[in-house]
């Protein structure tokens, strides 16, 4: 179905693997337009619950962009490519109301590490790199990366990170809550999936929710509270939340359908 990526589901959860590994999965072109694609089948599909992104091979998620096609851009160039790879991809990918997360696989460098940053959280292999090393090319992140890595590792260490565009291990990222777990490479998948397994057995419309605040909150909007007390309201009308209290009381596991 796609050149650059490879998909499978299975129980509700879309596995995609970005597959170049002979260019440790650059992002170029035809990469972003694949999983531009792919996050449409995610938010509209109703057999897919969650999604995990990975790379292809033991080396690399994703070891930044692909520099071959820079030197073909102008400034123009250049803003549309960051413009498109925001609006049909990162920030999609942030804002999906299911859970997205990437099981980091190795060097998640430039792009990759912003692609990783966009997912709502990450678990990292043992073998993992996170860098944001685009000032080594007389650049700057363009797929969000002076934000979301603002976000969740301080600005004094994000600065030092992209000022130097030096490489941090699995174990540093971890520390500095880059990532929320490492794990050995064959347990990386399975530790991922079960992960989401646990959250797509609660209520998918809360899970929307959550998903929405918190990022609401990573973005240190005013507004944050009062919309919290508006969706905790709304989700009072659901079947859900009315099982889940059901559920509750009666000693069971809560059966919730999204309604």
């Amino acid at each position: 179905m796609y050149q650059t990526l490879l998909t499978s589901v299975e129980d509700r959860i879309l596995t995609v693997t970005i597959n170049r590994p002979d260019k440790l999965n650059a992002l170029n072109r035809t990469v972003i337009t694949e999983l531009a694609d792919v996050i449409s089948r995610i938010y509209t599909d109703n057999d897919i619950a969650a999604a995990v992104i990975t790379g292809a091979g033991p080396k690399s998620f994703v070891a930044g962009a692909d520099i071959s096609e820079f030197l073909e851009l102008d400034g123009t160039g250049g803003k549309s490519l960051a413009e498109k790879g925001q609006e049909q991809v990162f920030s999609r990918i942030e804002n999906a109301p299911k859970p997205i997360v990437a099981a980091v696989n190795g060097f998640a460098l430039g792009g990759g590490c912003e692609l990783a940053m966009a997912c709502h959280f990450r678990l990292a292999s043992e073998n993992a790199r996170f860098g944001q090393p685009e000032v080594n090319l007389g650049l700057i992140p363009g797929y969000g990366g002076t934000q979301r890595l603002t976000q969740l590792v301080g600005k004094g260490k994000a600065m030092e990170l992209m000022l130097t565009g030096a490489m941090i291990d699995a174990r540093e990222a971890l520390s500095l809550g880059l990532v929320n777990h490492v794990t050995t490479a064959d347990e990386l998948l399975p530790r991922t999936t079960t992960i989401l397994k646990t959250i797509i057995s609660k209520a998918p419309m809360a899970i929307s929710r959550i998903i929405a605040l918190t990022n609401i909150a990573a973005l240190g909007d005013a507004g944050g509270l009062s919309r919290e007390v508006a969706a905790f309201g709304e989700l009072f009308d659901t079947a859900d939340a009315k099982e889940g209290a059901k559920a509750f009381l009666e000693k069971r596991t809560p059966e919730f359908r999204g309604s």
